[in-house]
């Protein structure tokens, strides 16, 4: 058998969606065109899925940003979703009373939130390890995050990199939950339904198998009927990322 040359071999790797593409491309998916979203702080994976819906299919969405724009002109992904440079182009200043009061009205559609933890009923952990009272290991907090999730209208959690760690039988600390809804959790490797009654697998990376699944998730959970392939970015949106996010900042926080 003859190899293929170096640098073809080259030029596919480099073609190539990693986990981290992949998964900025599933939670760009989550925004429909026209819909208003908006991030809250730690959340540059966020940032980059609100770039990357806006420059390929939701030309119209309204983005409410933390750092205090409105639209802002996100050319570029920086390693703090309150930098200052997402001032840039903004069409208005919005402070965060005032994006908090735009979700209590019913005004915010999407919103991603991170968990340190997260179980089978859709219960978040962002506050510690092990009890409030006596915690192994403190987490950055809720920020807001406890009052933004019954609020908006489709919340979407995510855990970058699926663990037993992560996702796990109960959550030590509930700091958020909404008993009224399902919500949709994305990972590196997965996507879930949580809520009352548990957990549904949905659908998997290209690149795990079920087996994978089930050794890095710590809840029970039943399979749908039909478990989909979760799809690459095309092309297009490939470039896209890459244009928006040179320094690979995506890599850092997603997967092993």
């Amino acid at each position: 058998m003859t190899a293929a040359p170096a640098a073809a071999v080259s030029t596919a790797a480099a073609d190539r969606a990693s986990a981290a593409d992949r998964l900025v491309w599933q939670m760009a998916r989550e925004i429909t065109d026209g819909a208003t979203v908006a991030t809250g702080v730690a959340s540059p994976l966020a940032v980059l899925a609100i770039a990357v819906a806006r420059a390929t299919h939701a030309p119209r969405l309204t983005y409410l940003a933390c750092v205090g724009a409105l639209d802002p002109r996100v050319v570029r992904l920086h390693g703090s979703s309150e930098d200052l440079a997402y001032l840039d182009g903004r069409t208005a200043d919005v402070s965060i009373p005032e994006l908090f009061d735009h979700a209590r009205r019913g005004r915010v559609d999407t919103v991603f939130f991170g968990a340190a933890e997260v179980d089978a009923a859709g219960r978040t952990n962002l506050s510690a390890a092990g009890s409030l009272r006596a915690p192994a290991t403190k987490f950055p907090g809720v920020a807001g995050a406890c009052s933004l999730r019954r609020w908006c209208k489709r919340p979407v959690l995510v855990v970058p990199r699926q663990t037993r760690r992560c996702l796990v039988p109960r959550v030590g600390v509930c700091s958020t939950v909404d008993d009224a809804r399902r919500a949709r959790l994305l990972t590196d490797l997965a996507v879930f339904s949580l809520g009352q009654g548990g957990a549904v697998l949905e659908a998997i990376a290209p690149h795990a198998t079920g087996d994978l699944v089930s050794a890095r998730t710590g809840f029970a959970f039943e399979a749908a009927d039909t478990i989909e392939i979760l799809a690459d970015p095309p092309p297009d949106v490939l470039d896209t990322i890459r244009r928006l996010d040179p320094d690979r900042l995506r890599g850092e926080l997603v997967g092993a």
